[in-house]
Order: C-alpha cells, then structure tokens, then sequence
C-alpha cells in the first residue's frame, strides 16, 4: 500500500490527553499533551463514545452550472456532487463497507438529509439564502464548498473490536458535520445525521478531564451493542460551543481504557511511577 494522501478535508487528528513515554506508555501523572487542556481542566466536556472502526467521510461538493442557451455567461445554477471517502484520499475501504455505504447512503439521502438538492437553479438560491445582503441578488460564493458527514465504519471484521458492535454486518455511525471549515453544533449534526437515517455515536455524560480520566480507567460499559459486555473503547471529549486553540485548532481529545490496560501491564500499578521521557514524542 502507497503513502496515505491526506486531503484538507480529512478529519483532524484527535489526541490522546496524556504525553508518552520512552516505551510509548501515557504518562498519566504529568501536565496534559496541550496546555488549553490544562487551562480548562476543571470545565465540563461533553463526552461520546470513542468507536473502534474505519474514518469514514461523506463529502458534497458545488459545481456552478452555466446556462447552454445563452450568447453571454450566465449562471443557470448550482450542481451537488456526492463522494464516499474513507479518512485518507486514497484509503481503501473495505468492500462490504463500500457497499453499505451506496446501498445505504445514496446520493437522493444526502442531498435530503442536507436540505439540498442535485440541482438546484438559480431562481431558487434565495431559498436557501444564496444572495447578497439584499436578500435578493444571487450569489455564488454564499454557496458552501463543500459539506462533509464524518463518520466511522465499524462493525464485523473491522478493526480488532469490530465484531463486538454488530457480530454479522457492518456499518456507520455519525460523530461530526462540518459546513465549509466550520464544525456544526451538536442539534445540527445530530439532526443531519437523523434525516440521514444513520445512527449517532452515543452521548455518555459530561465530565471534567479528571472524572473522564477515572470513569475510562475503571472501564465502561453501554450494554448498546450486540456483545452486551463489551467495554467501550473510551470517550472522545468536545466542549459544546466548538472552542478552538489561538491557532484555530477546534479542542477535542480522547481518553482510551486500552492506554491504561498497558500501563497496567507494563507498570504493575494504576499508581504513579518513575518513567522515562520521550524526547522525541510528536502530538
């Protein structure tokens, strides 16, 4: 398999809260991997389930369509085009994914789902407040570039866990909506995803980073899948209002109960412990 193509589309990276040590071991006992997790340590994050699959994402992207019957350029409308991608430009997804993704996630769904159409003429912008601060004037460069749905695709045969989900079949559940480079709320994403008619990961609770921390490493349950005693692979933790670093990079972190399954293993103790530094660990 070639180098992974990333897009700028493709979902950022997602930290783990805790630093690693020489043996790739969190360091759950030192300042936290980015100091805005510090600075909001005692805030209330709100807290999904992390899922243990494939980075999927559904993208719709404009084409402005020029009228044929006219001697000058004149716009005649907007074209939606629909894509199903997996986290990288070039990542292979997995057949039976694949599928269930075009069986199950036409384009006519998403266009619904995203209050669109595949066409969609100029007369009816206004419609969809395509226009100039008159209200009235077209605009194409009101319209959205692109709308992506993330997802993960998760299920039998799929990551180590997979089976764990849906012991026989397959799937993809919704954890973002991104309009443009802006993350939709929580009611707009979940609303997206209802129309869409594909499940949400589930909502857990609100936590500090501290009680998120204690409720992952005892190790959690949701009783929500077909191995009823499956322990969730841990929380992915977002503040509600979307806040971002100085940088413009959105706050989101995971918290995962195998990272303590290790340091267990490696350390004999839940307790702290000297460990080496890792002098090189990239974020």
């Amino acid at each position: 398999m070639g180098k992974q193509k990333r897009s700028e589309n493709t979902y950022q990276k997602i930290n783990t809260i805790f630093m690693r040590d020489a043996k790739n071991v969190i360091m759950p006992y030192e300042p936290f991997v980015e100091p805005e997790f510090e600075y909001l340590r005692g805030l209330k994050w709100r807290g999904e389930c992390k899922i243990d699959g494939t980075n999927m994402r559904i993208e719709v992207t404009k084409e402005i369509v020029p009228s044929e019957n006219s001697v000058v350029p004149v716009v005649a409308g907007v074209k939606f085009n629909v894509r199903i991608a997996g986290k990288t430009d070039n990542a292979q997804i997995p057949p039976k994914l694949k599928k269930f993704m075009e069986e199950n996630y036409p384009d006519e769904k998403v266009f619904t789902a995203l209050g669109l159409k595949e066409f969609i003429p100029i007369n009816e912008w206004a419609e969809h407040k395509w226009v100039d601060s008159d209200g009235v004037t077209p605009n194409y460069d009101t319209i959205p570039n692109i709308y992506t749905i993330y997802g993960e695709g998760y299920g039998a045969g799929i990551q180590k866990a997979g089976g764990n989900y849906i012991k026989d079949g397959v799937g993809f559940i919704v954890f973002d909506v991104k309009v443009n480079d802006i993350y939709l709320k929580t009611d707009a994403r979940d609303e997206i995803a209802t129309k869409l008619g594909a499940p949400i990961v589930p909502f857990i609770g609100y936590f500090t980073l501290d009680e998120a921390i204690d409720f992952v490493r005892k190790g959690f349950k949701t009783g929500l899948w077909d191995n009823k005693d499956f322990i969730e692979e841990g929380l992915v933790l977002r503040t509600d209002l979307g806040l971002r670093n100085r940088m413009g990079k959105r706050l989101i972190v995971k918290v995962k109960y195998e990272d303590f399954k290790k340091y267990r293993n490696v350390y004999g103790t839940d307790g702290p412990v000297d460990q080496p530094k890792n002098e090189n660990y990239i974020k």
